[in-house]
């Protein structure tokens, strides 16, 4: 038994974490190779590594993509202090590169001075497809406002292919369910986010993040783009520029009188947050948004407008109604803060309505001690609990969004 252990505890050992393992850069000069400051990690590595997200064989492994900032030329490297050897009852190391291979496209350098060289060609790359926006973000460290562009494009556009098989690399490590799409289905649309940058004089640009978006038919001439991939890189994020390429795609489509509305595929909670704040903020200018509708409670013309107007449908323009309606209610003020409470609830009450109808049709089939059953799991009192419970969840999501807006 003893042995037994020991050996265990070696192998141990030979377990790195593969989120801590992975280090990615991107690199604008040859210095940044090896500065540490300039190295960011995954935050999943399940879908090459497995649930435990472990790598087994190696002491000390470091799993290193470095990218050149614009056009994203590879560098891929592994390197370990120790590696598992025969003397452990022939247990092999995992294939780390192998598992690496699968997700990055050919063509990628293996040496740093190969790397470097191709660096030096940065000054050649251009943001692909037709700009659509510039904006400029105040950079504290820097002491200066930075420009950033948000482009459209297309497949067919010389050279993105392969820019974009680079790029999509990154969802592997950021999006928690993220694959690879089929870019010869020509429905899609890609928008891209670049930095302008200047080196030794020269106007460079480094990617800054994108956003997939497909445009599925609708019945019968119309089309709705559904938000499918999206991603602003680490060394970006916390900057304004999700809600700037989210505003921009908005307006984008607004201009198509083809579009019916705009949606997105599984959003997370994070895009949920990201979208309130984008909506609330395009909606606000329309006329049935102003301070005076919004005491009339959600009317159609609402709807309407914000269909017509901006893409937005009714689901999502009635939850952008309730943030603005928080926004101009003095919660203080019990009679309104009870009004405004009512109103959520009305609609957060649309699930448990439809559970009373189900069960008024079950008193006609279902035998007594079956009926017990189920009235048991819809108890009135646990869900006028979970009522509440659900109401307090989304007050603290306006109210967050609100703050946003304030301080835009």
């Amino acid at each position: 038994m003893a042995s037994v252990n020991e050996m265990e505890k070696k192998l141990a050992e030979y377990k790195c974490d593969t989120n801590q393992a992975t280090c990615l850069k991107l690199v604008r000069f040859p210095e940044d190779i090896e500065d540490e400051s300039t190295t960011f990690h995954p935050e999943y590595s399940h879908q090459l590594f497995g649930d435990d997200e472990v790598a087994f064989g190696y002491k000390g492994l470091q799993i290193q993509l470095y990218y050149t900032a614009g056009n994203l030329s590879t560098l891929f490297k592994v390197k370990y202090s120790a590696k598992v050897t025969e003397t452990f009852d022939c247990v092999e190391p995992d294939d780390v590169e192998g598992k690496i291979r699968e997700i990055i496209p050919p063509g990628f350098c293996c040496n740093t001075d190969d790397f470097i060289t191709l660096l030096e060609k940065e000054a050649n790359f251009k943001p692909f497809g037709s700009l659509l926006h510039t904006y400029k973000v105040h950079n504290v460290e820097e002491g200066a406002d930075l420009t950033y562009q948000i482009h459209k494009v297309d497949i067919s556009c010389p050279g993105f292919r392969e820019y974009h098989e680079r790029l999509q690399t990154f969802l592997m490590w950021f999006i928690e369910t993220a694959s690879f799409i089929d870019v010869d289905d020509d429905r899609w649309d890609f928008f891209l986010v670049f930095e302008k940058y200047n080196k030794d004089g020269e106007t460079l640009y480094a990617t800054v993040g994108y956003m997939t978006v497909y445009n599925y038919y609708v019945y019968p001439d119309k089309t709705r783009p559904r938000v499918s991939q999206m991603l602003i890189l680490p060394p970006f994020q916390g900057e304004g520029h999700g809600a700037q390429l989210l505003e921009t795609v908005h307006r984008f489509y607004c201009n198509s009188p083809k579009v019916q509305d705009i949606t997105a595929e599984d959003p997370s909670e994070n895009y949920v947050k990201l979208r309130d704040f984008v909506l609330v903020k395009l909606c606000m200018a329309l006329p049935s948004f102003s301070t005076e509708k919004l005491a009339q409670g959600f009317s159609e013309e609402m709807a309407v407008e914000a269909r017509e107007k901006l893409k937005i449908n009714k689901k999502h323009a009635r939850r952008v109604y309730e943030i603005l309606r928080l926004r101009n209610t003095d919660m203080s003020d019990e009679e309104k803060a009870r009004e405004f409470r009512l109103e959520v609830k009305k609609r957060l009450f649309g699930p448990y309505r439809k559970n009373q109808r189900e069960l008024t049709k079950m008193r006609k089939c279902l035998r007594p001690e079956e009926l017990a059953s189920h009235i048991s799991q819809m108890d009135t009192r646990l869900q006028h609990e979970e009522l509440e419970k659900s109401y307090q969840e989304v007050l603290a999501e306006y109210r967050r969004v609100l703050e946003r807006l304030a301080q835009a």
